[in-house]
């Protein structure tokens, strides 16, 4: 794969509700964007998320990894289930995406894990101009009110020993009614640390956002 010169910067992104600090990363001829949605627990400093953003960069894609919620917010643990909230900041986030002179032009995808997956698949039932959602672990049962609306491609990815979430994925997968997969890791927990498993994740994603989101672009 051809090696590319990524800018990265730290920025803030102004919602609406809220100025969330992020780090935006485009590499040269960034053909699209990836939006993050962290899981409960997690941050825009989250290195699962930041291996998959690095691969993304790779084939092309742009990324902006931001904190939905601000330090005060993250406190209560109630708003990392506040489902409606983060589809709200995604949604602020995308919008300032296309006024911000670096991405304005890129079609957006998101890439969620655990309750910021079923932010992303609210966010895209919402909003047409979101392409692609790739959902890591993630809880896209959360969103149950929203699945048959999406109609972005969506990629489910799920540890097979995640059982209870590969569960709660299944039966989303079955309300999607968008272009879809479900894609299983064999072996992989929820966390994804057994050896290999973060890799398969990362080729997987890419390779979505690739097709889906990347011929965004050339529409």
């Amino acid at each position: 794969m051809t090696t590319l010169v990524t800018t990265s910067e730290e920025v803030l992104v102004r919602t609406g509700t809220a100025d969330l600090h992020g780090r935006l990363s485009v590499p040269d001829g960034a053909g699209a964007l990836v939006v993050f949605a962290h899981g409960s627990g997690s941050g825009r400093a989250s290195p699962r998320n930041l291996a998959v953003a690095e691969s993304l960069h790779g084939a092309g894609l742009a990324t902006l990894l931001l904190d939905l919620l601000t330090p005060r917010e993250a406190d209560d643990r109630g708003n990392v289930f506040d489902i409606t909230l983060l589809a709200d900041r995604l949604l602020g986030a995308s919008r300032w995406c296309r006024l911000h002179t670096p991405t304005r032009r890129l079609p957006i995808g998101l890439f969620g894990a655990s309750t910021g997956a079923a932010a992303a698949l609210v966010a895209a039932a919402r909003e047409a101009r979101i392409h692609a959602v790739v959902s890591r672990g993630g809880r896209p049962d959360l969103a149950r009110f929203w699945l048959d609306r999406v109609g972005a491609p969506t990629l489910l990815i799920v540890g097979s020993h995640d059982f209870e979430v590969l569960e709660f994925n299944r039966e989303a997968h079955a309300q999607l009614r968008c272009v879809k997969r479900l894609t299983l890791i064999e072996g992989a927990t929820h966390l994804f640390e057994e050896p290999g498993a973060m890799e398969q994740v990362c080729t997987h994603a890419r390779d979505w956002f690739a097709t889906h989101l990347l011929r965004a672009g050339l529409r």
